[in-house]
């Protein structure tokens, strides 16, 4: 971890990246480190990079207010993890029938259910204008992966155990809520003539406005739709390996988000916490690998100076853009064959913008917040489904 303490900052900011992180994703930290509000120190995960207003890879913790584009558009994005109890070499002959099923049983990319899916969650809908907007197409939304990072694997264990990793989040709901109390609290700034500028995309809401109170709950709700929509794709997964093993079942099933805020207890003050893929290291952890490469369950190290909080995966080192521009997608799925990992996307066109080469190297980061987290349970992958 380095300090780094520049002008214009009101608190400085500690940095676990190994190697330093780019011009872009430092000039955020700066700006979050001189908002008035900004308590303490920021924090920057071995995995961050530039991300919108706030770093993805960024922790944040604020005085009396909240902000929208510190916790982002996926609400509520996190990543399940499930043991199984069979063994790889039981699993692999009929890997792909089982990656095709899910692909059958889960909606990816832009797809949604055609009818809407059950839940208890429905039962807790708050009186809010988003979440009440948007109820019915959610609705259709729960238990969908979505696209970009997202996917499911199944995965070995050391031992030779089946394990599957699932990363998802609050697909369009997520994402209305935030743009929409995030124009609430620009227009609010300009009102208040707020010196956070507003092209650095930090406006803010007070916790005591009634703004900031429904935003609140409507962050609240995404964070439970995101974990119940995981739990609905994880029966359809086990659902997919029962129909060619039928004597499966999940045990020891973990679940860990990384965008949203909550008020904490630090350093002696009441603070809203903002985590922007950034995981609470406190119990079980999750920490996926990029497509191909490894991923870790680990033990959180409740380091204080990390507000409690470790990294939410590899991070990215080059933008998709960038990465389109240096691989092709017959690149990518040769690559992923080399390495004996079966890949299965229904549109393949755009499957450089997530090859392994795009992200930094798993293992380096886990060595870079070995005070943050500890590594219990390497996952290495057998096939991946990505949105």
């Amino acid at each position: 971890m380095r300090v780094v303490f520049n002008e214009g900052q009101r608190v400085p900011i500690k940095i676990w990246a190994p190697g330093g992180v780019e011009e872009g994703c430092l000039e955020q930290f700066d700006n979050l480190a001189g908002l008035p509000f900004a308590f303490h120190h920021v924090a920057g995960m071995p995995d961050t990079h530039k991300g919108y207003g706030m770093p993805i890879g960024g922790v944040l913790a604020t005085k009396k207010v909240i902000i929208p584009n510190a916790v982002g558009v996926d609400i509520g994005c996190g990543v399940a993890a499930v043991k199984t109890n069979l063994p790889a070499e039981d699993v692999r002959p009929v890997l792909r029938d089982i990656l095709n099923q899910i692909q059958r049983n889960i909606p990816t990319g832009f797809g949604w259910h055609t009818e809407p899916q059950e839940s208890d969650i429905w039962a807790e809908v708050p009186c809010e204008p988003v979440v009440q907007r948007e109820l019915l197409n959610a609705m259709r939304q729960l238990g969908t992966l979505g696209g970009g990072n997202h996917f499911i694997e199944v995965q070995s264990d050391e031992e030779g155990t089946v394990w599957v990793m699932l990363h998802s989040g609050s697909r369009n709901l997520g994402k209305q809520v935030c743009e929409y109390y995030n124009k609430i609290a620009n227009d609010r700034n300009q009102e208040w003539f707020s010196v956070v500028k507003p092209g650095r995309e930090l406006a803010f809401l007070p916790l005591d406005s009634d703004e900031g109170k429904d935003y609140r709950q409507a962050m609240e709700f995404c964070l439970k739709f995101a974990k119940a929509s995981r739990a609905h794709m994880m029966a359809k997964i086990r659902d997919a390996f029962v129909r060619f093993l039928p004597s499966v079942w999940f045990e020891h099933s973990y679940d860990v988000h990384h965008n949203y805020a909550v008020m904490e207890h630090h350093f002696g003050e009441n603070v809203m916490v903002h985590r922007k893929g950034a995981v609470k290291a406190i119990g079980t952890v999750i920490v996926p690998g990029s497509m191909g490469t490894s991923s870790y369950i680990g033990t959180g190290l409740e380091n204080s100076e990390s507000f409690l909080s470790c990294s939410h995966g590899a991070g990215r080192c080059m933008g998709r853009n960038e990465a389109k521009r240096q691989f092709t997608a017959q690149e990518v799925v040769e690559d992923m064959k080399a390495l004996g990992v079966e890949l299965f996307k229904a549109k393949k066109n755009d499957v450089a913008e997530e090859c392994r080469q795009a992200y930094k190297d798993i293992d380096a980061v886990m060595l870079a917040q070995a005070d943050l987290v500890k590594p219990e349970v390497r996952l290495r992958p057998l096939g991946v489904v990505k949105g």
